[in-house]
């Protein structure tokens, strides 16, 4: 059973905004724009369906948002979006608002960063993930990426760790990855499953990206508190996200190697 709240988590933006506002939000791929009293612009960000994104923003609970987030969040008194034809139109609208305006609260994408790569290899019934600025040899590696790198690691990292442990809880995630504090190396232990979870890694980027999260989502269909589920569900949105850039992309300009 689901803990009960004492307290409800709190929602400035349904506040500021009313709920009317989200629920009239389209389907729609598109850029959306987050802006301060002062019209401002603080964040800028793309998505193939606006409603769902900007959904996620509706729920401030500090201990499943990030610190950042939460701080923009307490800014925002206005949201505006624009339509794209698709993902990859959106992709391109906010690339370029991104150059002009160079929001608060964004990182990738405004400033020369430094590029990463995704990385893994597999140890006996281990298999390791890391997101190094230059990758050793004997890794597999994805890349070079910017700072989303991070982020798609981490979650990649907790959904992998919970479709192996299918009968343990968020919870009992390893020590801080729920905050995000991973180690230099995320180690899961797979055991007999690591046949299938190596490969299923690899066709993440390699493959066909839509199979793995459609592989992770059977890993996830009998889990019924619907804390879990919702947290699973937005880890998935992440993940599927890079993975329709993946297909729209093709395999040109793809990076893979055992070095």
């Amino acid at each position: 059973m689901g803990q009960t709240l004492l307290f409800p988590d709190p929602k400035p933006l349904d506040q500021r905004l009313g709920r009317k506002f989200f629920r009239r939000v389209p389907r729609r791929p598109g850029v959306y724009l987050m802006k301060d009293a002062a019209d401002n612009v603080l964040y800028v960000g793309k998505t193939k369906n606006l409603r769902q994104r900007l959904n996620n923003y509706r729920v401030a609970n500090p201990d499943r948002m990030p610190r950042r987030q939460l701080r923009m969040v307490r800014e925002v008194r206005r949201i505006e979006f624009q339509f794209c034809a698709n993902e990859s139109s959106a992709l391109a609208r906010e690339a370029k608002l991104l150059r002009a305006i160079k929001p608060k609260f964004n990182r990738a994408g405004v400033w020369p960063g430094k590029t990463r790569f995704i990385v893994w290899r597999v140890h006996g019934e281990q298999i390791e993930l890391a997101v190094p600025e230059t990758p050793d040899p004997g890794w597999r590696r994805f890349g070079p990426m910017g700072s989303g790198a991070v982020h798609l690691h981490h979650a990649l990292a907790r959904l992998l760790w919970l479709a192996v442990n299918q009968d343990a809880g968020i919870n009992e995630l390893p020590a801080g990855w729920v905050h995000g504090r991973f180690m230099e190396v995320a180690i899961l232990e797979c055991g007999d499953a690591i046949g299938e979870v190596a490969a299923s890694v690899e066709s993440f980027f390699w493959g066909c990206p839509n199979q793995f999260v459609l592989w992770l989502g059977a890993k996830f269909a009998g889990r019924t508190n619907q804390f879990e589920r919702t947290v699973i569900k937005t880890e998935l949105e992440t993940v599927s996200e890079f993975g329709s850039r993946l297909e729209t992309k093709g395999k040109s300009g793809r990076q893979l190697a055992l070095l």
